[in-house]
């Protein structure tokens, strides 16, 4: 089993991913590197995920398991201008209170995968990123003291977005 921090930069997306228990992936990304089935996916929402990057952080919020594999979806999922034309389901195990979780940039001077502490964020600019086996372990065990269940968590976090599709 693999550890991805799936990255998830606006609020209508994250919304979306937790109402139905799905990741999709932009066109053009190589599937090497994405979450296989299986996989371990710790959710990450960067400092503009919720459209105030002065006073959020970027965190470690959720934790989920990749429940199939990605694969080209039958119709595109949109958001704005952005059309994510792969994906896979997942089942969240937990979430963080909306706003709460591992704040990533205080570990990156810990973690394997940030060879460069100094330019850690140009290797966040992608749908999912692959950890080593000990930065996967450093954040599970930093972010499970924070997490509840989502059926408890998931209204917080779905509140106020325009994407509803009725759950």
């Amino acid at each position: 089993m693999a550890t991805h921090l799936v990255i998830i930069s606006d609020r209508e997306p994250l919304a979306w991913v937790l109402r139905t228990q799905r990741m999709a992936f932009p066109a053009g990304r190589a599937a090497s590197g994405l979450p296989t089935e299986g996989d371990q996916a710790l959710l990450y929402t960067t400092r503009g995920c919720y459209r105030n990057p002065t006073r959020d952080r970027g965190r470690v919020m959720g934790l989920a398991v990749v429940t199939s594999p990605v694969e080209t979806l039958p119709e595109p999922v949109v958001f704005g201008e952005r059309r994510f034309s792969s994906g896979c389901a997942l089942r969240v195990d937990g979430l963080a209170p909306v706003r709460e979780g591992v704040v990533l940039a205080d570990l990156v001077p810990r973690l394997k995968v940030f060879p460069d502490a100094r330019s850690w964020s140009v290797r966040m600019r992608r749908a999912s990123l692959p950890l080593p086996p000990a930065d996967a372990e450093l954040l599970t065990r930093e972010l499970r003291p924070l997490l509840g269940p989502r059926s408890e968590r998931i209204a917080d976090y779905t509140r106020g977005t325009e994407w509803h599709d009725g759950t």
